[in-house]
């Protein structure tokens, strides 16, 4: 179903525009899209940006969602100018058509830097989801880190996942400082998902008798010779635990598969997959022995199913875990990354599933508490821009 109320028109003050042109971005936006829809309040619109295909369709179906709108963005080269100057007028268009009350951008994509920069244009509030994160070096990881600074300049709401964000953000004296601490909505997500408890639509995922590893490594940082260090050392663990299966969804990019491939392809306890419905992700991370990742959204997913990390990172704006005992930051040093695997596989931490730094999964209810505080405060004060 359509996150909106099927007899909605656009137009409407009340509405609520969520975009979202990721994966990532999709599952975060649903715990709140639900949430939203739960009330009698503002309604959400969820956007499709087109910035990646059909992945935020796959991403929402699980939770019974679709995208609203869907924006035809088309790409040759391939590069962000070209990208975000596909997405601005469309967005833009979109904001005009639904008069919103607010645009709700999550993280630090393109998609969240288009949307913001559409909707401050339009003199609209930005509520920035999942705000504060910051390594502050511009170079890691880039293009992000320089993304949700800029809209952190621009925001008149700062949903921050965790007092450590929001700390970050009052450090940067920002011109609307109202930041709201609300946790992070991926805890939401992974919750709502695991407590369905279906079975993994690939067969293989089932086995048991088995230790699982999952392996994700999709940052452009960690392309080339860091990647074939980090794959080195994935085979070199696989070696040395005859009871562990290696699950290593590839990323799309060619390029990457084609290097996984070479490296990995042939071992008999690594599984190479296509990247996993997250059903399936969250189904294989619930049994895991131990994840090695470079993906945000995993850093905060596993703690709540009690599954130690190796960050595959130099830095992480998301030391909650690490400083919890609950990940451990290895970059693309085989040595290290061998080191703590072994470590781990051998004697694995255990703390409450419910101590996870990153939610308790209630944050999709402060965003909309958050959200309906905002709308109510801006109800009665004239757009600057009429439309």
């Amino acid at each position: 179903m359509s996150a909106a109320v099927r007899d909605s028109s656009a137009g409407s003050s009340a509405n609520v525009l969520l975009p979202a042109g990721t994966r990532p971005e999709a599952i975060k936006i649903a715990p709140v899209a639900l949430a939203l829809a739960e009330r009698a309040g503002p309604r959400p619109i969820i956007v499709h940006s087109g910035q990646h295909g059909d992945v935020v369709e796959q991403a929402l179906g699980p939770f019974g969602l679709t995208p609203d709108e869907r924006l035809v963005v088309r790409r040759t080269t391939g590069s962000q100018a070209e990208l975000l100057a596909a997405m601005l007028p469309a967005l833009d268009d979109v904001i005009r058509r639904w008069k919103p009350a607010a645009v709700v951008v999550q993280g630090d994509t393109s998609t969240a830097l288009a949307g913001a920069l559409a909707a401050f244009w339009r003199s609209v509030p930005v509520v920035h989801l999942e705000a504060g994160l910051r390594t502050n070096d511009l170079a890691a990881p880039f293009p992000e880190e320089g993304n949700r600074q800029l809209v952190s300049r621009i925001a008149s709401l700062h949903l921050a996942p965790t007092l450590a964000a929001a700390d970050a953000l009052r450090a940067e004296s920002l011109p609307c400082p109202e930041i709201v601490v609300t946790g992070n909505t991926v805890v939401d997500a992974a919750r709502l998902i695991a407590r369905r408890n279906q079975p993994p639509g690939d067969p293989r995922l089932a086995v048991d008798g088995v230790r699982l590893v999952l392996v994700t490594a999709h940052r452009r940082e960690s392309w080339g010779a860091p990647l074939d260090r980090i794959l080195g050392a994935v085979g070199r663990i696989a070696d040395e635990h005859a009871d562990v299966r290696v699950v290593l969804p590839a990323h799309p990019n060619p390029a990457v598969r084609a290097q996984v491939g070479r490296v990995l392809g042939r071992h008999p306890r690594v599984w190479i997959t296509d990247p996993l419905d997250y059903p399936d992700l969250v189904w294989v991370l619930r049994r895991c022995a131990l994840v090695l990742t470079d993906s945000g959204g995993l850093q905060e997913e596993a703690p709540g199913f009690v599954v130690p990390v190796l960050v595959l990172r130099e830095t992480t704006e998301r030391t909650e875990a690490v400083d919890a005992g609950q990940a451990w930051l290895v970059g693309s040093d085989p040595v290290r990354i061998v080191a703590q695997a072994r470590r781990l596989l051998a004697h694995r931490p255990r703390w409450p599933a419910d101590d996870n730094p990153y939610g308790d999964g209630k944050a999709a209810a402060r965003v909309v508490d958050a959200l309906e505080s905002l709308i109510r405060r801006n109800r009665d004060h004239a757009p600057v821009d009429d439309f």
